[in-house]
């Protein structure tokens, strides 16, 4: 409507001056009893008047409606662009919060693990491949990060462990992937087995622990460490907890899944252990 009146209004208001001038020009005509010729232009004129009239209120209506509705529009994006800002700004707030958090935890083991050099790093990318496990962090050589360093994440659970180095960034193996195999100590029998990336399992975002002491006991939630062994990774490492004990195809050896302390698929930040004391 807006439109048809945008395109077409000099035309409705010339026909509506046009009629107003045949309303003047009427009214002065002289008074008393109007001759036939008179009577029968009053006649015809006086509804075209009355529609005339009717159609100006309408088009006044309607351009008052046309303008407010546009003044609700631009008040309508205005207020929708106040709340983008807004969002953006709680978005902000909610990452600074989070990276106070991290930091605040982070002050904490380096404490408390004053035995321990380091390097914190945040993760910018996931590995893409369906077939590995991987993220990527923004610290590399250039700040001391080397291959084999041993990644965690604030609370001290076990990330993986660097197996590429740039610069100034660094991929991570995560301890789902099918590369990973380190020593597993079950926190509670003392009892050690191999903790290893299985290609099956590593879709669910599990791994397994495998070579399972004779006879051992395996509960559910059971606490499984890094035992320290090989130099790579430091003992005491929380790596996840027993979720099931299982028997393989052959039926001749168990293993337990694991499920990983740490939340692999929505990390931000994480801490490369550049040193440690090694267990022999």
């Amino acid at each position: 409507m807006r439109d048809f009146f945008h395109h077409n209004g000099i035309l409705v208001l010339i026909i509506a001056v046009l009629l107003a001038l045949i309303t003047v020009v009427l009214s002065l005509l002289p008074g008393g009893r109007a001759n036939p010729a008179a009577n029968l232009v009053g006649v015809v004129v006086t509804p075209v008047r009355d529609g005339i009239h009717a159609v100006v209120s309408w088009v006044e209506r309607v351009y008052s409606n046309a303008f407010e509705q546009d003044q609700k529009d631009a008040e309508l994006e205005a207020l929708r662009q106040e709340l983008a800002q807004i969002r953006s700004k709680l978005r902000e707030a909610e990452a600074i919060k989070e990276e106070n958090e991290f930091l605040h935890s982070a002050l904490d083991l380096r404490e408390k693990r004053e035995e321990y050099q380091l390097e914190l790093a945040s993760v910018t990318a996931y590995g893409p491949s369906n077939w590995s496990k991987t993220i990527t962090i923004n610290k590399g050589s250039s700040h001391g990060v080397g291959v084999d360093d041993c990644v965690v994440d604030q609370y001290w659970n076990l990330v993986g462990v660097v197996s590429e180095v740039g610069l100034n960034w660094a991929t991570v193996t995560t301890v789902v992937d099918t590369d990973i195999e380190l020593g597993g100590l079950i926190a509670r029998t003392g009892g050690t087995a191999i903790l290893e990336g299985d290609f099956s399992l590593m879709g669910e975002g599990r791994l397994k622990l495998s070579y399972l002491p004779e006879n051992s006991e395996l509960i559910t939630n059971d606490i499984i460490l890094t035992s320290g062994k090989g130099g790579v990774y430091p003992p005491n490492l929380p790596v996840g907890h027993i979720e099931e004990v299982r028997t393989d195809p052959s039926g001749m050896t168990r293993y337990a899944v694991i499920t990983p302390e740490t939340d692999l698929d929505n990390l931000k930040q994480v801490l490369v252990i550049q040193s440690f004391d090694i267990v022999e």
